[in-house]
């Protein structure tokens, strides 16, 4: 049993969070478990709540953190529940929450769970197998002006109004059952001088369906707001993210706990009452160094924000 792993800025990650002896510490999205074994063997005493919502990353998580088993619990569920979820097993609060945001890589070398463009496998793209909606399902019935929002708006793709038109014309016909399927459209529809520009002409339609599929917005600015709330005072979040559009809400979000007046500039007293809830621990985002980036290709585009509750 092989489950290899590289994590991405986890040197990074585990001296932003500061561990602390014999704290409780949230890793949101478990996965693989390369962060959390790293927050473990660095500072053996912290108890580790891991969460997924992806029964297969549990199984994994299990298996890498055997030799700490009396002192992690491990949870399935989504991390936008994440208040109920550390209610449920006894947790009131803690001192440190890490989110490793987007598709994990055990995810996309699983061929058959449909996330992967290289590879071919029936449309899926859940994270949670036991959700209801799928990307076939969207793919194949949601409509042409639903889909170019979808794939313009999370995929962030100027080629989505022609891509929407081409998968709705050859659904027609039949519907579009697999990965394999839907990039032979998507290819069809992007022009050949955009295709040989780039990343491959599928990336963004792909993580635009995925992000729908598991509401990942959605559930980002819920686990923000629930994360900070558990915190303990010097209790530290740190947010991994890979593409802009979750950067932005994380950026977003921490700035307005920030304490900054919100009046009318015009007016001569402060009266929003504006007080801070948290303090930047890096004003700009940490990323990877070049040597990771030459091991690890995938921490390329990785952003890690950290704040500290006040």
């Amino acid at each position: 049993m092989h489950y290899g792993h590289e994590p991405v800025l986890l040197l990074e990650t585990i001296d932003a969070l500061a561990l602390k002896p014999g704290e409780v510490y949230v890793d949101c999205t478990i996965g693989a478990a390369g962060h959390s074994l790293g927050m473990l063997a660095t500072e053996p005493t912290i108890k580790l709540v891991g969460i997924d919502q992806d029964d297969a990353a549990l199984e994994r998580a299990k298996y890498r953190l055997a030799a700490y088993a009396h002192q992690v619990t491990l949870i399935r569920g989504n991390f936008r529940n994440l208040q109920s979820l550390l209610q449920e097993n006894g947790v009131s609060e803690v001192a440190g929450v890490l989110m490793d945001i987007g598709v994990s890589s055990p995810q996309l070398d699983e061929g058959e769970r449909g996330f992967s463009y290289h590879q071919d496998a029936r449309l899926d793209m859940r994270m949670d197998r036991s959700a209801k909606l799928d990307a076939w399902t969207i793919v194949n019935t949601y409509s042409e002006e639903e889909l170019t929002e979808i794939i313009a708006e999370y995929g962030e793709e100027n080629w989505a109004a022609r891509i929407s038109q081409f998968i709705v014309a050859e659904r027609r016909d039949r519907p579009i059952e697999t990965t394999g399927d839907l990039v032979a459209v998507i290819k069809k529809a992007v022009p050949a001088g955009a295709r040989a520009k780039g990343p491959h002409p599928a990336r963004r339609t792909f993580q635009a369906l995925r992000i729908a599929v598991n509401d990942e917005l959605g559930a980002l600015r819920d686990g923000l707001q629930q994360a900070v709330d558990m915190l303990k005072p010097q209790g530290r979040l740190a947010v991994i993210t890979f593409h802009s559009l979750e950067d932005r809400i994380v950026k977003e979000y921490f700035q307005s706990l920030l304490g900054k007046c919100t009046c009318p500039p015009d007016l001569p007293v402060c009266v929003c009452g504006s007080e801070a809830v948290v303090k930047l621990v890096n004003r700009k985002p940490i990323t990877a160094s070049q040597r990771e980036v030459e091991s690890n290709p995938r921490s390329r585009s990785a952003k890690l924000r950290v704040v500290e509750k006040i």
